[in-house]
């Protein structure tokens, strides 16, 4: 996706990362509540599509998750609420961090996408069965309206600790890699 709409909003699909930009001087703050709407139209917009494919399936039903994100009984590993908090905040700074990196004036050109993605696939093998991964608000709220009920009420934790994570790499990266900004 960096390659195909990164020239467009520097592939801003995420509210955290959105956020975690605007910490570190990297968007503009004025930007990030138009972008967060439209990020939560297109996770909604994806979970339709989804949703429209796999309720084909004669026997689908929403109570098996939807890969809505989840704590305590609802974790793919039944991680209680603590290690899947954990899990979200460190595992959405690492991606944050790496976005930072990956884009600062000093790294190669044109490249970025690379570790980036590598950088999501890693933190997805570790985190889906975890919580079923978030580090993505939007992405989170897309299924969570589907599947309504404990996915709506374990929502918050899904945007609370992404955008925590992403922030703190936002204060953190300046700090420590300089903020050469990009």
């Amino acid at each position: 996706m960096a390659y195909a709409i990164g020239h467009i909003s520097g592939c801003h699909i995420n509210p955290a990362v959105t956020i975690g930009l605007a910490v570190g001087r990297r968007f503009p703050a004025s930007d990030v509540g138009p972008y967060i709407v439209a990020q939560v139209l297109g996770g909604i917009a994806g979970a339709a599509a989804l949703y429209a494919i796999a309720s084909g399936k004669v026997d689908f039903a929403l109570s098996g998750g939807f890969a809505a994100n989840g704590y305590g009984p609802h974790s793919p590993g039944q991680y209680p609420f603590l290690p899947c908090a954990v899990a979200e905040v460190v595992l959405t700074f690492f991606f944050l961090f790496v976005i930072l990196g990956a884009t600062a004036k000093g790294a190669p050109v044109g490249f970025a996408g690379i570790p980036i993605g590598l950088c999501l696939t890693l933190i997805h093998l570790i985190g889906i069965p975890v919580t079923n991964l978030s580090v993505n608000p939007a992405r989170s709220t897309g299924p969570a309206v589907f599947v309504g009920g404990w996915a709506l009420a374990q929502l918050w934790l899904f945007w609370v600790a992404p955008i925590a994570g992403a922030a703190l790499a936002g204060l953190v990266y300046p700090a420590i890699g300089g903020d050469d900004g990009a």
